[in-house]
This record gives structure tokens, C-alpha cells and sequence, in this order.
């Protein structure tokens, strides 16, 4: 198992300051300042979500991701995660092997399905080829990837006869698979070489180990070494378990009730709420309680990483610094220890 790595993970949620929400221009600066310290507390990872949303700010991660590279020597940057399906591979690879030359073996990739849609008609894709358009762009990617001559022809992929690819990478460009509950997805990953990364945003995160059990097995079957396996989940960290409850649900009530009017889910009770922090996957409390949480999903999974993203909603956009600042100097330090012990 590979050693265990610490990240933080954003889509740019729009914040809030005293005089209300904050622009995403100001959220995209803010987020900025925020990977840089990120580097600083010693967190390992920093990723950024895409979307096409008024409630996200960030819908073309790669030159935010450039700026932090730039401006730091030590944490890997990446995505969290691209939509691969109305994505371009070549421009995605051409724009990734520039990344990897600003700040080699830093710039990483997460491909998807995705589980928000609006960039299908934005870009001119159906949705009716959801799952086409995947299969055709992730094969076309992972050609780029290990071959330096591609040859390809697909539906929505013009002819490519012998075709290189510039710049080409110096060294091989990390590609996770972003998985959100799909054993197809499970297998797809170990056998294209990716290391999976798992999307749990809701529900003990233990039910996911048969995912975990089934891309080990699905690499020993096909005799290749077992990749690394992550999580994203959700979590805010305050002083106290009160405090960081408090502070994290009117914003994470009204995102739930902003998307879960497109999607049919539920009203968000007060009571459903608190027992997911309890039971399910909102890592959110103290330092002691969000890194006793995090050991728990670590070992019930096996995890090479551990991904939090660190603010949901319209928070207060200086919740996000503490937040930052604690995960890196006292939650990370205790889970090593709590693992050690």
C-alpha cells in the first residue's frame, strides 16, 4: 500500500463575508491564498472541482492549478475532477504535460463521468451519449498516455493516424479515476492502471470497502500491482464539535436544497444531518473528532489518501483558512499518530 497522503479538495463554492457573497472572481483569488497555505501546514494534495454552476466558481481548474504550482515547491495539484465525457483529451493531455513541465510530478488528473451535467449542452454533447462519450474520450486519453504515435478513430473523435501529441511529458502524468458508486467504474480503473479515487459524500464510508475488495481483485486477476485508493468526503474542522456543526450546516443546507431541487432529494433535517456527522461521511467536529473519523475511513478502506474538501456552501470565506490551517498543523499529525498506535 502506498504511503498515506493528506489532501484538501474545493469546487470554488461561492462564499459569504459581512457584506454577503462574495464574487467568484474574489472566491477564485481566495482559493488561490488558500492552496498556498495548504503547502505551508504540510497537506499534501490540493484539488480543484470543475463545474458550470452560479454557485461554483471554478470552471477551468488547469491555470488556478498553474498559479498555486508556480507558487509552491512541495504539494501536488490537481483536479477533482475533470468531466472527461465533454472534455477534448488531446487539449486535456496538452494541458496537463504543460502543468507537469511548470512543476514535475506535481499536476495530477482525475477523470469522471461526472454527477452535474450542465457542461453537456454548454459544450453541444447529449445527454442520451452519457456514457459513449466517456468510454470513447478515457480510451483516447489513456492511448495519449502510453503510446507517443496514436492512432484512433471514433464516433465523436476525428481520424488520428500516427499523431504525436506536444509537449510531450517528461514523466508519466498521474490519471486517477473519480468513482461515485459504480462496480463497472471499479473494474474500468484497475484495468486501465488507474488508482481510484472514491467519491463518499454520504453513508458509512465502510460500505464502500466491497469497491476497494473488488479492485484489488480485479488487479490480482489480471496481474497487475494494486494502484492506490482514495476518498473525497466532506468535512469542516472548528475549535470544538459544537462550533464546527454550527458554522458548516445553514451553508450545506441550502446547497443540499439548491441541487436537490433538480434531483428530487429530500428536505434536510436538522436530525438526518447530525446523524451523518455521527454515521455517515461528514468528517466535521474538533481536530481530536475529525481526525479520530478520518483513522476510522483510513483503516476500514486500506486508504493510500485521504481528500476532505474543506468548504461546502456559502460558509464564511475565513472559516476556510482556520479550516486549512488546523486540518494541516493538528488533524493530520493526530490521524499518523492515532494509525501509528
Amino acid at each position: 500500500m502506498a504511503p498515506l497522503e493528506f489532501g484538501l479538495d474545493t469546487f470554488g463554492d461561492i462564499t459569504r463575508d459581512e457584506s454577503g457573497l462574495r464574487t467568484g472572481a474574489q472566491v477564485i483569488r481566495d482559493t488561490l491564498e488558500e492552496g498556498i497555505l495548504a503547502d505551508q501546514v504540510g497537506v499534501d494534495y490540493f484539488g480543484l472541482g470543475e463545474h458550470h454552476r452560479p454557485d461554483f466558481a471554478i470552471s477551468a481548474p488547469e491555470p488556478l492549478l498553474g498559479a498555486l504550482l508556480a507558487r509552491t515547491g512541495r504539494i501536488k495539484g490537481g483536479t477533482s475532477v475533470t468531466v472527461l465525457s465533454s472534455d477534448d483529451p488531446i487539449r486535456l493531455f496538452q494541458r496537463f504535460s504543460t502543468l507537469n513541465a511548470i512543476a514535475p510530478g506535481r499536476a495530477e488528473l482525475t477523470i469522471g463521468r461526472g454527477s452535474f451535467t450542465e457542461s453537456f449542452p454548454l459544450f453541444g454533447y447529449d445527454m442520451a451519449d452519457y456514457e459513449d462519450l466517456f468510454r470513447e474520450k478515457s480510451n483516447l486519453l489513456h492511448r495519449l498516455l502510453t503510446e507517443e504515435k496514436v492512432s484512433f478513430e471514433g464516433r465523436f473523435t476525428p481520424k488520428l493516424s500516427g499523431v504525436t501529441v506536444w509537449p510531450r511529458p517528461e514523466a508519466p502524468i498521474t490519471v486517477w479515476r473519480g468513482v461515485g458508486g459504480s462496480p463497472q467504474s471499479v473494474v474500468e480503473a484497475a484495468a486501465a492502471g488507474m488508482p481510484l479515487m472514491l467519491a463518499i459524500i454520504g453513508g458509512d464510508p465502510a460500505r464502500f470497502a466491497p469497491f476497494v475488495d473488488l479492485y484489488r481483485r480485479t488487479h490480482a486477476q489480471i496481474g497487475t500491482p494494486v494502484l492506490p485508493v482514495g476518498v473525497h468526503s466532506l468535512g469542516h474542522i472548528a475549535p470544538t464539535d459544537a462550533e464546527a456543526r454550527e458554522e458548516f450546516f445553514e451553508g450545506y443546507r441550502k446547497m443540499h436544497e439548491n441541487i436537490g431541487r433538480t434531483r428530487g432529494w429530500s428536505r434536510l433535517t436538522r436530525e438526518a444531518y447530525e446523524a451523518e456527522i455521527t454515521h455517515g461521511a461528514l468528517h466535521i467536529g474538533s481536530p481530536e473528532t475529525v481526525a479520530r473519523k478520518i483513522a476510522k475511513t483510513v483503516k476500514a478502506l486500506g486508504l493510500s489518501r485521504f481528500t476532505m474538501k474543506y468548504h461546502t456552501g456559502a460558509q464564511d470565506y475565513r472559516s476556510n483558512l482556520r479550516n486549512i490551517e488546523l486540518y494541516g498543523t493538528q488533524v493530520i499529525p493526530r490521524v499518523r499518530a492515532l494509525l501509528a498506535g
